[in-house]
């Protein structure tokens, strides 16, 4: 008999809606101490500076404007996990965004406080299933909002690697929900039991095909802190130097992950 298909990971839209917001808030707070020179440095992404940066970090609530005001599917047709392999089709286009917001927006800080205005009045207005015609198809409100925490958490990362020093603190429930959902969308693009991926203390999955593990020590376990999981699955560190560096410790002979990385492209 096969194994019993596991049922999605759900996720509090309470809970969701204060994770983002609360991460949002950590950007807002750290924007406005940047000096002209700070906003003008180069960022790992590209030719963005921090400046662009921050502006598509805006895009990340404004999408959800965005998105309300086009028709709405009639029917869901992806889930949450199709996500993070979908945003490769827009590239083009945020990386134009956020040129032309960069440019256009001196204020930064009132950019981010309109944005962060328009996103709760959004969600106030709109019921959670009400769906969205996002780039991986039609997805909920409330999974939207999931996304939204990832490209936080995802860029938070991108601003403290850009400006040593800034610490730019991680609300601890966007960095879990960032965690599990690119934990599961690794789970779904390598489908099998036969690995252990472990990001503790938020979430261990099943993956990668193979003899399945049922009891005991599994034979294949990886196993990583959450920002270098976070890093390995956002392009922003490659699998090779992480088990070199020891950054993740990977044991069996399908603990190698590098053939399903990076998850966002």
């Amino acid at each position: 008999m096969p194994p019993a298909r596991k049922r999605p990971r759900s996720y509090d839209p309470a809970k969701t809606r204060a994770a983002v917001l609360a991460q949002f808030g950590h950007v807002r707070t750290a924007v406005g101490t940047l000096t002209p020179e700070q906003l003008a440095a180069p960022t790992r992404l590209g030719d963005w500076t921090v400046r662009e940066l921050v502006a598509h970090i805006g895009v990340a609530l404004l999408a959800v404007d965005r998105l309300l005001d086009e028709p709405e599917p009639a029917k869901q047709d992806a889930r949450l996990t199709d996500w993070p392999a979908a945003i490769a089709a827009d590239a083009g286009a945020v990386a134009d965004t956020a040129h032309r917001l960069a440019a256009g927006h001196a204020d930064l800080d009132a950019y981010l406080a309109d944005a962060e205005r328009r996103f709760t009045a959004r969600l106030d207005a709109h019921p959670s299933g009400r769906l969205l015609p996002t780039s991986a198809g039609a997805l909920p409100l409330t999974d939207y909002v999931v996304t939204r925490a990832v490209e936080l958490v995802v860029h938070t990362d991108d601003l403290n690697a850009a400006l040593p020093g800034l610490d730019l603190p991680y609300d601890r429930q966007a960095l879990a929900i960032c965690v599990r959902l690119l934990a599961d969308a690794l789970a779904a693009k390598a489908p099998g039991g036969s690995t252990e991926v472990r990001v503790p203390p938020f979430a261990v999955v099943q993956c990668v095909e193979g003899p399945r593990h049922t009891r005991g020590t599994p034979p294949n376990v990886v196993e990583t802190d959450p920002l270098t999981w976070i890093r390995l699955a956002g392009g922003r560190l490659s699998w090779t130097d992480a088990v070199a560096s020891a950054e993740v410790g990977a044991s069996g002979e399908r603990a190698d992950l590098g053939p399903y990385l990076p998850l966002l492209r």
